[in-house]
């Protein structure tokens, strides 16, 4: 492909996003394709000769677009919002563009300082800690176990990294209602998901402090060492807020490292009226959230806070020759803030999204959603055949099909029933959790597109469904 061909065919494909993301509510939400159906349409050895652009074009509309699940869809209710946004997609064309590899501070100096600067932002505008110090990681999973990692060594007197870790038992500690990324963490970092301790939670599905002071202390009895406590500001599958100033004392008193994971909720930080996230932050350690989990940032883009960068830096830092440059000591070179040495320039689209939309519609768009969770909370409170598990949370609702004259495990089947056959409809996706044994639909409301209407008609939907599953 020449310098014309590309201009050509970019344009093309641009014109293909644009078309895609204003058509993109006549796809079906969920894909419907059967295991192996994609693969077995895709040739079974690479083509000897290159093939002409129209042709992949072609291919990427009959054979790899039924096997797509419409994360842009505004009745995509899944999971969590993975709301891009149209700045952040230009961004996103730039940074493959350039083509920079943003390891450290002399390989784009423009990445480096620009991360910078868009950490500081997200401290002003989400009113964090002044003395926190922020880098952009991928996932709030590598977030947690870079988290991981630096508190290990932090606990160690940074010795485990030389020495390993068999001779110290580390006890890490989290909810039963924590991300399964903390027990990957646990493994990758050499502890052990052994020394994972889960501590229980309260009826809101929030952990329990006093259990978890009782924990602690049983392990110190037991010659334990304990080392880090992950917190969840939001669950995943509830949406529970774990106590956080609470536990932050409980990790002061006991000289523990404290990480609060708000991978999802964390943008709610933005509004200002949101006092109570904020309440106790000041105790943690590190803390991440991601801006591509509600803040319209395509993925991925994790943003990761950090009270002391020296032990993250002495954590994570080797200084072979071919790094060594002249600037080191005055810039951030990020390579040395977590695992990666290569880094992608994520920065550039938080620039664009932030810039383009500014502070106030960010929390507009935000409190307007929350607005979405409110009411459809209270359709389901005022209907006789359904029923909130969990209290409704921002923008995420925890409910069931109810009926007094059914058990528990027949109301789960049929549950399971309304949620598999709306999944199947292509109108919708939402997806379960589990609450206290309870089969429990969960509603997310958060799209870059959304608007009442939708709301509206998946509360339709769900009224309609679940008069069909039940009879």
């Amino acid at each position: 492909m020449n310098h014309e061909e590309f201009r050509k065919n970019a344009h093309a494909a641009v014109d293909w996003v644009a078309d895609y993301l204003q058509q993109i509510e006549k796809y079906p939400v969920k894909s419907q394709v059967a295991p192996k159906d994609i693969y077995n349409q895709i040739a079974p050895s690479p083509p000897g000769s290159g093939e002409p652009f129209e042709a992949l074009m072609s291919d990427l509309d009959n054979i790899i677009m039924p096997g797509i699940t419409h994360w842009q869809h505004p009745h995509f209710h899944a999971y969590f919002p993975g709301n891009s946004s149209y700045p952040s997609v230009i961004a996103e064309i730039l940074t493959a563009g350039i083509g920079a590899q943003c390891m450290v501070w002399e390989t784009s100096p423009a990445a480096a300082e620009l991360e910078e600067r868009m950490m500081e932002w997200f401290k002003e505008m989400m009113g964090l800690p002044t003395d926190w110090h922020g880098v952009i990681q991928d996932t709030a999973s590598t977030a947690t176990l870079t988290a991981l990692l630096t508190a290990r060594e932090w606990k160690t007197d940074f010795q485990s990294n030389t020495k390993g870790v068999t001779e110290r038992k580390l006890r890490i500690y989290c909810s039963t209602e924590t991300h399964s990324s903390a027990e990957k963490a646990v493994k990758i970092a050499g502890l052990g998901s052994e020394n994972l301790v889960k501590i229980p939670v309260d009826g809101e599905m929030s952990m329990v402090p006093a259990a978890l002071q009782k924990a602690i202390e049983a392990d110190m009895a037991s010659g334990y060492t304990p080392c880090m406590v992950i917190s969840a500001m939001g669950t995943t599958g509830t949406l529970a807020f774990d106590p956080t100033k609470q536990i932050g004392e409980i990790c002061r008193q006991y000289n523990i490292w404290f990480h609060v994971d708000a991978a999802y909720a964390g943008s709610a930080l933005v509004l200002p009226e949101l006092e109570w996230l904020r309440e106790g932050l000041e105790l943690a350690d590190s803390f991440v959230f991601n801006p591509h989990k509600w803040l319209f940032t395509n993925f991925d883009c994790s943003a990761y806070f950090v009270k002391d960068k020296e032990a993250l830096i002495k954590t994570f830092e080797i200084l072979p020759e071919y790094l060594k440059t002249k600037t080191r000591g005055q810039v951030n070179d990020y390579r040395d803030w977590g695992i990666q040495l290569g880094r992608r320039f994520r920065a550039l689209k938080l620039w664009f999204v932030i810039r383009t939309y500014g502070v106030d519609h960010l929390r507009s768009t935000i409190r307007t959603h929350i607005g979405y969770g409110a009411w459809l909370a209270n359709q389901i409170e005022k209907d006789s055949h359904f029923e909130l598990l969990t209290p409704q949370k921002l923008n995420m609702v925890v409910f069931r099909y109810s009926a007094s004259d059914k058990s528990t495990e027949e109301l789960n089947t049929i549950n399971e029933s309304i949620l598999t056959q709306i999944n199947l409809s292509g109108k919708a996706y939402i997806t379960h959790t589990k609450v206290n044994g309870m089969y429990g639909i969960r509603v997310v409301l958060g799209q870059t597109r959304l608007e009442k209407k939708h709301v509206e008609n998946l509360w339709g939907l769900l009224v309609k469904t679940s008069d069909e599953s039940s009879h």
